[in-house]
C-alpha cells in the first residue's frame, strides 16, 4: 500500500495502522476504511468551462405545454386537418350556433386554415363562442396580467363585440375579461389584457373562451394567450422552470435536439427558417419522432434568446440529410441545399447586420450577433444503416464550415474517419444505477488522442416520470468520472431534459425535471448535476481511492442468437462494482478545494481523506449533502422537495481526516487550504 502525505512520517504512520486495522489492505476486511488522497500540489487539467449543460428537444410536450410559455392548444388551427382538436363550439342560454375547419379562408401562405364561427342565434342572455382546453387545462395565478391576440375577420352582418374570457369549467365563474368592440371585414390582428382579479384560484381547470352577443361569421386564427414570462419575453418561457434551469448554472444549450432535429422524415425536421417571424407566420410541423404537433412556437430565435436569458453558450445541431426512417440524402450536388441551409443558419446566429442571415435576425428583433463556437452536425447518425453515408455527409458538412467559419468547432455525432472533428457527441443510456456506475471510470482509460468528447445525452434509467434516488446516484458517480476527465471530456448534458407528468405527457420515462400546467420541480439527478455545476473548481486534482467498497451486480443476459432453436447464450459473468465514487477540484484564485463522495451504499461509510501538496487547511469548511432513506425515494410534483442537498458547516478539516458519508448520499466537501 503506497501513502504519501505532507504532514511527515509520524502521520503517515498513524494512517497506515489505523487503514490497515484490523489486518491486511483496505477493502480486505469488514473493518477496513477506504482511502481517498488528494495531490493539490500537482493539478491536473483545467476543468472546461463548458462542462456541464442543457441538452433540449421536444419529447415529452417539453416546449408546446411545458417551457414555451403559450397557453393556447392548436392556435393556428393545425393539429387536425378535418377536426379543430382542443376546441369547443360554447353555446349557452339558448344560444346557437356552428363551428368548423375553414381552408377557404387562410390568414396567410403559413397557415392555410381558420375557424370558422356561424352564430344563428344570439342576443340578450344568449351566447355562443368557442373555448380552447389548452394543455391540460389554463393555469391561472390571482393579480395576473395574461396576453391574449388573436386574428380574425366577419361576415358584413356581423357587428361584434366579441368578449374574451378566462373562465373556470366547473361553475363558469369568469376570473378575467375584456371586449374587442367590433371585427372587421379582412384579417386584422386584436390585442388584449386579461387581468385576473384578487380572488382568482390557483388552478389549472380553467378555459379560454372567446363568445359573441350577435348573429354572423366570424373567421379566427393564431389566437393566443401569454402568462408573464422569463424577462418579459413577448415570446418567451415559463417563469418558473426557467428559474430551475438557471439554478443549474448550465454552461450551455445544445438545441433544437435530438430525433427532433431529424424527424423521421425530411419533411418532418426542424426547418430553422419556417420558425422564425411572428407567430402567425409559422406553419409548424408534426414532431413526428415523438407524436405530436409542434406549434414552432420555440423557433430558432427562441432557443438563442433562451441562452441570452441563462448565460449560456449555443450549441447548435444542424440537419445532416438524415431522417430517422433510414431517409437520407446522398453525398454530393444532392446534400449541397442542405449544407449551404447550415451555413445560412450559423450566419443568422452569428453574421452581422451586413450579411442576408444576420439582417434576418435584426429584422426579427435581435440585431446583435449571438456567440456561436459549436456546431453539431446531424445526430445519432449511428443509427443510419447505409454503410459510409454519414462519412461522406459529415466531410461535407465539414469542409464547407471549416472553410466559412474556421473558428467554429464542428462537433461530429457519431465517429468520422475522412475527417477528424474537433469534438464527437457520445450518448449514454444504462438501465440501472449499478450499471451507470459500472462505466463510471470508462474515461480514465481512454487515450487522449483524436478529438475531444461530448458526452451529449446520458441519463440512469431509474424511475418515472423523474429520475429517483438510485437514478442520482448512478448519475453522479458518471459525473465524477466526467469532472476527472475533463482534459477529454470537454461537455456533458442529461437527456431528456424536461417531462410533463400530465396523463398522456410523456414519451420516455426517466427524465430530469417534471411539471404540469401549474408546477414544476427537480428531480433528484437534477439535484445531482447541480451540486457539480455550482461547486466545481478550474483544475481537476489528482485523486487517488483505495480499499474501496464494492458489490456484485450481474449484468442482465442479451437475447438469443442465431436460429431459432439456438439455446440463449450465457449470462455474461457477475461484476464487483464500487460503492464509492470521488472526484476533486481546485479553485486557483480563491484556493478552495472541492472533493465531491459519492455512497451508494446502504450504510454509512467513513473514509479516510488525505489531502497532499498543502501547508494549511483550515478546520472549518463547508458540506453540502443530498441523501435519501431508500434508493427508490424521489420528488414529484406533490413532494416536489423530498430529496434536495442541504447544506451545513462543518468542522476538523486538516491535511488528514476521517469524515463519515451518509447512505445513499451524494456530498460536495468544500476546504480552504494553501
Amino acid at each position: 500500500m503506497k501513502i504519501r502525505n505532507a504532514a511527515g512520517p509520524a502521520v503517515i504512520t498513524a494512517i497506515a495502522l489505523q487503514l490497515m486495522a484490523p489486518g491486511g489492505l483496505p477493502g480486505q476486511t469488514p473493518g477496513s476504511v477506504p482511502f481517498i488522497q488528494i495531490d493539490a500540489g500537482k493539478p491536473g487539467a483545467r476543468v472546461s468551462p463548458m462542462l456541464f449543460g442543457l441538452m433540449t428537444e421536444e419529447i415529452n410536450f417539453s416546449y408546446d405545454g411545458g417551457l414555451y410559455g403559450e397557453l393556447v392548444r392548436n392556435r393556428s388551427f393545425k393539429e387536425d386537418a378535418k377536426e379543430p382538436v382542443h376546441w369547443q363550439l360554447v353555446q349557452e342560454g339558448g344560444g346557437a350556433a356552428s363551428m368548423a375547419l375553414d381552408p377557404s379562408q387562410p390568414l396567410n401562405d403559413a397557415i392555410g386554415t381558420s375557424l370558422k364561427l356561424t352564430v344563428t342565434q344570439a342576443g340578450g342572455a344568449q351566447r355562443a363562442g368557442i373555448a380552447n382546453e389548452g394543455f391540460w387545462g389554463i393555469p391561472l395565478q390571482p393579480n395576473t396580467k395574461y396576453r391574449a391576440s388573436f386574428y380574425a375577420k366577419a361576415s358584413p352582418d356581423f357587428r361584434g363585440p366579441l368578449t374574451v374570457s378566462l373562465v373556470a369549467n366547473e361553475g363558469g365563474a369568469v376570473y378575467a375579461s375584456a371586449r374587442v368592440a367590433a371585427v372587421t371585414g379582412a384579417w386584422k390582428k386584436y390585442e388584449l389584457a386579461l387581468n385576473s382579479a384578487a380572488g382568482t384560484p390557483v388552478s389549472a381547470k380553467n378555459h379560454l373562451l372567446i363568445s359573441c352577443a350577435g348573429k354572423g361569421t366570424i373567421w379566427f386564427s393564431a389566437v393566443s394567450l401569454f402568462p408573464p414570462t422569463f424577462n418579459n419575453r413577448p415570446n418567451g418561457n415559463r417563469k418558473d422552470i426557467m428559474q430551475i434551469l438557471a439554478d443549474m448554472k448550465p454552461a450551455f444549450l445544445r438545441f433544437p435536439g435530438g430525433n427532433y432535429l431529424e424527424g423521421n422524415t425530411i419533411e418532418t425536421r426542424f426547418d430553422w427558417k419556417k420558425t422564425l417571424g411572428p407567430i402567425s407566420e409559422r406553419p409548424g410541423h408534426m414532431d413526428d419522432a415523438w407524436r405530436y404537433w409542434s406549434s414552432d412556437g420555440m423557433g430558432l430565435l427562441e432557443f438563442l434568446e433562451w441562452c441570452e436569458d441563462l448565460r449560456m453558450q449555443p450549441v447548435m445541431g444542424v440537419y445532416a440529410g438524415y431522417s430517422l426512417r433510414q431517409v437520407r440524402v446522398k453525398a454530393g450536388p444532392d446534400l449541397a441545399p442542405y449544407v449551404q441551409d447550415a451555413l445560412d443558419e450559423i450566419e443568422y446566429v452569428s453574421g452581422d447586420k451586413t450579411t442576408t442571415w444576420g439582417a434576418r435576425r435584426a429584422k426579427d428583433g435581435h440585431p446583435e450577433p449571438f456567440h456561436l463556437e459549436c456546431v453539431e452536425v446531424g445526430n445519432e447518425d449511428q443509427f443510419d444503416r447505409e454503410q459510409g453515408s454519414y462519412e461522406g455527409r459529415f466531410a461535407q458538412f465539414f469542409d464547407a464550415i471549416k472553410a466559412k467559419y474556421p473558428k467554429i468547432k464542428v462537433i461530429s455525432s457519431t465517429a468520422a474517419g475522412t475527417r477528424v472533428p474537433d469534438i464527437v457527441d457520445e450518448h449514454y443510456y444504462r438501465r440501472s444505477e449499478d450499471e451507470m456506475a459500472s462505466h463510471a471510470h470508462d474515461y480514465d482509460k481512454r487515450p487522449r488522442t483524436g478529438p475531444k468528447v461530448f458526452v451529449g445525452e446520458y441519463a440512469t434509467r431509474v424511475g418515472s416520470p423523474t429520475g429517483n434516488m438510485s437514478a442520482a446516484l448512478g448519475d453522479a458517480a458518471w459525473l465524477a468520472g466526467l469532472e476527472r476527465n475533463s482534459d477529454l471530456v470537454v461537455m456533458s448534458s442529461y437527456a431528456p431534459l424536461f417531462v410533463n407528468v400530465n396523463p398522456g405527457g410523456m414519451q420516455w420515462a426517466t427524465d430530469l425535471i417534471g411539471f404540469d400546467a401549474l408546477h414544476s420541480y427537480g428531480s433528484p439527478p437534477y439535484y445531482a448535476q447541480k451540486m457539480f455545476t455550482n461547486y466545481i473548481g478550474d483544475v481537476v486534482l489528482p485523486i487517488e481511492e483505495q480499499g474501496v467498497p464494492t458489490r456484485t451486480w450481474q449484468p442482465p443476459a442479451g437475447g438469443r442468437r442465431g436460429a431459432p432453436d439456438a439455446p440463449a447464450p450465457p449470462p455474461p459473468p457477475a461484476q464487483q462494482v464500487p460503492t464509492l465514487f470521488s472526484s476533486a477540484t481546485r479553485d486557483t484564485k480563491t484556493g478552495a478545494i472541492y472533493l465531491k463522495v459519492v455512497n451508494r451504499a446502504g450504510a454509512p461509510q467513513p473514509v479516510r481523506i488525505e489531502i497532499r501538496g498543502v501547508t494549511a487547511v483550515e478546520p472549518k469548511g463547508k458540506v453540502v449533502t443530498m441523501s435519501a432513506s431508500a434508493p427508490d425515494d424521489t420528488n414529484s410534483i406533490t413532494a416536489p422537495t423530498k430529496i434536495v442537498p442541504v447544506s451545513s458547516e462543518a468542522e476538523g478539516f486538516a491535511s488528514s481526516f476521517t469524515r463519515t458519508f451518509a447512505p445513499y448520499s451524494i456530498s460536495v466537501v468544500r476546504l480552504s487550504a494553501k
